[in-house]
């Protein structure tokens, strides 16, 4: 019989608490996401405080908590990379050793750009790593002029094509990121996503993105720990970008998120119901808002948005049911550039019925999550998936 009935696994998406013994190989060498957002603007979030996050990771502006909640841990990375998509496949069971490709430093190669505007019969304008916001600025007045098709990338795996909804159209956007995605396929072109990039306005200055982005990413490499699930008649149910992070693969519900806080109205909907199984929860603004934009006011402000979201959801919660907040990589954005950094991340887990509470040893692999949620079911890792079950542990 399961320990818990639900459990809600919540991705603050690039929260990480420091770099990993081996950041300074990926250019990250002291980096520390949520550390340094609390030493430079401060930080006021009472939930978090209270499930410990200030007795795991040392914070300037967010003390211990003298009785914290639950259990507590450091997680760190076995992947290589530092990406939405090995993060999230970690937790699920999927170790990666072959990093995806990065186009960052010289746009994508004019064989594949060539391809992409025969098969779409779009020109391409931009082919360079840029901000989505200021690409925008740059280039859309030219794109609703003449239908030219917009292409760039940035510090990570992706490419990403913006479409303007009302003159390029959304479904023509949609047909033009699934033949990128197909030509992509290519192990010499091979990146984690293609990320449909809407947007709305006429003129810059007035250019917004919208809601209705679409991300196409690699199928994962394995069975995942959501696959095993399903197979065993399972919910799983995904929030935000979960369900294009996993290509579908796993999931049994898929509700998209306009925001963060959304993302989290969302997750406090479906804990007033009855499901068996896990709800998968990603909160994208953290990093695509603030963290790439090396915004730290900004990020500290979206974490305390989440943080008052979270006093809603923990009274939630049942008997039966364990919360576990985790991230998928750092975003540290008092650090240089606009990348992620490679760093450790948190495991913070509660439920109403634990009696003890304490900080658990550090561990090597983000795949205790899958593993430990699979335990709680009776259910076995897949025969090739990373982690060790810390359920026993949580008391």
């Amino acid at each position: 019989m399961a320990k818990y009935n639900r459990v809600f696994v919540v991705v603050l998406d690039s929260v990480g608490i420091g770099a990993m013994p081996d950041a300074a190989d990926f250019g990250d060498a002291g980096t520390d996401t949520l550390g340094h957002i609390s030493a430079t603007v401060g930080l006021k979030v009472p939930h978090l405080a209270k499930l410990g996050v200030g007795n795991l990771h040392p914070l300037a502006t967010v003390p211990p908590a003298e009785h914290p909640l639950g259990y507590r841990a450091v997680l760190r990375e076995s992947s290589n990379g530092k990406d939405t998509l090995t993060g999230h496949w970690e937790m699920m069971g999927i170790l990666t050793t072959k990093p995806f490709k990065t186009f960052t430093d010289h746009g994508f190669p004019p064989e594949l750009i060539a391809e992409l505007e025969k098969r779409t019969g779009h020109k391409c304008i931009g082919n360079k790593s840029a901000s989505g916001t200021e690409i925008l600025d740059e280039l859309a007045e030219e794109e609703i002029a003449t239908s030219h098709m917009i292409v760039y990338t940035s510090a990570d795996s992706v490419l990403q094509i913006c479409g303007n909804e009302e003159t390029f159209g959304l479904d023509e956007l949609y047909r033009c990121c699934e033949i990128a995605r197909e030509l992509t396929l290519r192990d010499e072109w091979r990146v984690g996503r293609i990320i449909a990039r809407p947007y709305v306005g006429k003129k810059r200055g007035e250019f917004k993105r919208t809601a209705n982005r679409h991300d196409y990413a690699l199928p994962p490499t394995g069975t995942t720990a959501m696959d095993v699930l399903k197979e065993n008649g399972l919910d799983v149910i995904a929030v935000g970008k979960i369900n294009d992070i996993f290509a579908g693969s796993g999931v049994t519900e898929a509700q998209k998120s306009k925001s963060s806080v959304h993302g989290m109205e969302q997750t406090i909907a479906i804990a007033d119901r009855d499901f068996r199984g896990l709800c998968y929860v990603n909160l994208v603004d953290f990093d695509a808002l603030w963290g790439h934009r090396r915004n730290p006011q900004g990020y500290a402000d979206e974490l305390e948005r989440f943080d008052e979201k979270l006093g809603i959801l923990l009274p939630k919660l049942r008997e039966d049911d364990l919360l576990i907040l985790t991230a998928d990589h750092g975003n540290d954005p008092t650090h240089t550039g606009t990348d992620h950094t490679r760093e450790k991340v948190p495991f913070l887990a509660y439920s109403p019925s634990m009696a003890g509470s304490g900080e658990l040893p550090e561990q090597a692999t983000f795949g205790v999550i899958g593993a430990t949620i699979l335990d709680n079911f009776g259910l076995a890792m897949p025969e090739d998936a990373i982690g060790t079950s810390l359920l026993d542990q949580l008391n």
